[in-house]
């Protein structure tokens, strides 16, 4: 409360609706904080009723004429009719692919794009799709949205949202489900050197490398994603079925 002397000459709204004042505030960090939360309700917004999905990972630089880009239709395709929609960045390449197949085959096709210097926009084949500024942002929507990860061959943004998502799986800070490398010969270096040389260095666990699974077979991703899927319903049953039967014997303790 102010008054007499202390009181400022005009009010608030004055201020605010008189004055342009400087725009460099913009640019400060409590205001990037408000961006922040802004692109976190927009995401939860679209996805919240979004149901099963499979985020789906790959290079911007496939071409349409190349085998990746076709197989991309295949899985999109194939997800799109086991009853999952597909999530990927939205960008060309096998983003496109997979977002295409989804499409075609009357599937939701989600599309979450980034603000990068050289590239890219929303490919014509989202039918859902958000923009974000900050990559911690567009991650978490992956992520809290999907069932499974696919990871086809891509250079190193597909490769840091390859080990984000095993780092998490590994973490337990989601609920297990299939982390799959779609091409063999494009990832067999890279297991090889996770079971020749961190795993003996001591660097992960025994068990670590069965978090991935390889395959060059469209069907076989969608029977992993089905196959975890049924698994995790399972055991939410047990669970649900351990819970209603501990309030039952404590009920019966009370009487």
């Amino acid at each position: 409360m102010l008054r007499r002397a202390q009181i400022p000459p005009g009010t608030t709204d004055q201020h605010l609706l008189d004055h342009r004042g400087p725009s460099d505030w913009v640019h400060t960090d409590p205001w990037r904080v408000l961006r922040i939360q802004a692109e976190f309700v927009e995401g939860f917004g679209l996805l919240a009723e979004l149901g099963r999905a499979v985020s789906v990972f790959g290079s911007a630089r496939t071409r349409r004429d190349s085998a990746e880009y076709h197989a991309g239709l295949r899985l999109g395709t194939a997800l799109a009719e086991a009853g999952y929609a597909v999530i990927t960045g939205g960008g060309p390449g096998t983003m496109e692919a997979v977002n295409k197949g989804a499409s075609q085959a009357g599937g939701v096709s989600v599309g979450l794009g980034i603000e990068l210097p050289f590239e890219q926009s929303i490919n014509d084949w989202v039918d859902l799709g958000l923009n974000f500024r900050y990559f911690f942002a567009r991650k978490t929507m992956f992520v809290k949205y999907a069932q499974a990860f696919v990871i086809m061959p891509g250079g190193f943004g597909t490769l840091d949202e390859l080990f984000e998502a095993t780092t998490l799986v590994q973490t337990r800070k989601v609920t297990r489900f299939p982390v799959i490398l779609f091409g063999t010969e494009y990832w067999s270096g890279l297991i090889n050197w996770i079971r020749s040389t961190v795993l003996p260095a001591g660097k992960i666990s025994p068990a670590d490398p069965d978090l991935l699974s390889v395959t060059d077979d469209v069907d076989e991703v969608v029977s992993l994603i089905n196959a975890s899927a049924q698994q995790q319903s399972d055991q939410a049953a047990i669970e649900h079925l351990a819970e209603q039967q501990s309030r039952l014997a404590g009920a019966g303790d009370a009487q």
